[in-house]
């Protein structure tokens, strides 16, 4: 009896991740057709305040820590000081690049990533390369599903977590999967998106640097 509810259990998850497989793919084309006047307003927006590029491109860690590029639109402009370095995040978001991250506008470019299969619609979110040899070893285990454009951390604090809190709820996902739990998560996400929380960390124009776990 065990080894046919185990056969079974593989049976389900197997099928489960076919049918989100196959959901991503069609989800993210039908959004990209229909959300595209949108996206190229935003995009002529951008430009106007800020110049080229419109998107924001950055090598990503996904699913088994393999680098994809990530798509967002541009929050902030390239301004530097006398001695040619970046200014700090807070002071290059622009005030359309706010209203963009409030309202999550500054994400629909990820659907192409979605659509290309290097991310879903929910899972961990997709952090910096520089990140990776700072993990420990359950910290990375996040790296076993694919990436989402939102995720359990998203709808439980967003920014406002500490990091160890993100890991946390990160692995709790990775272990606790489901069709039913993806689909909580997108709608506790919509939620959290007209009530526009956790947006950014105090003193940031999102969230601190992660620094390893023994110099948090």
């Amino acid at each position: 009896m065990n080894s046919k509810y185990h056969q079974l259990d593989i049976f389900t998850k197997t099928f489960s991740k076919l049918v989100k497989y196959i959901s991503d793919k069609f989800v993210a084309a039908i959004a990209l057709l229909i959300l595209s006047p949108i996206m190229v307003i935003i995009a002529i927006a951008i430009y106007i305040r800020m110049g080229s590029p419109v998107i924001f491109a950055q090598p990503r860690p996904g699913k088994n820590a393999h680098i994809f590029t990530f798509y967002k639109f541009r929050t902030m402009t390239n301004e530097c000081d006398a001695e040619g370095n970046l200014l700090p995040d807070e002071k290059r978001l622009t005030t359309f690049g706010q209203f963009l991250r409030k309202t999550s506008l500054d994400e629909l470019p990820q659907l192409w990533n979605v659509l290309k299969g290097d991310m879903s619609f929910v899972g961990p979110r997709p952090l910096l390369v520089r990140y990776l040899n700072r993990y420990t070893p359950e910290q990375a285990r996040r790296h076993e599903v694919k990436p989402g454009i939102t995720g359990l951390t998203q709808v439980k604090g967003r920014n406002t977590l500490a990091w160890k809190q993100k890991f946390q709820l990160d692995i709790w996902y990775v272990d606790n999967w489901s069709l039913w739990l993806d689909f909580k998560i997108i709608i506790l996400t919509v939620f959290k998106v007209i009530k526009q929380d956790g947006i950014n960390q105090d003193g940031y124009a999102t969230a601190a640097e992660f620094k390893g776990e023994l110099q948090q």
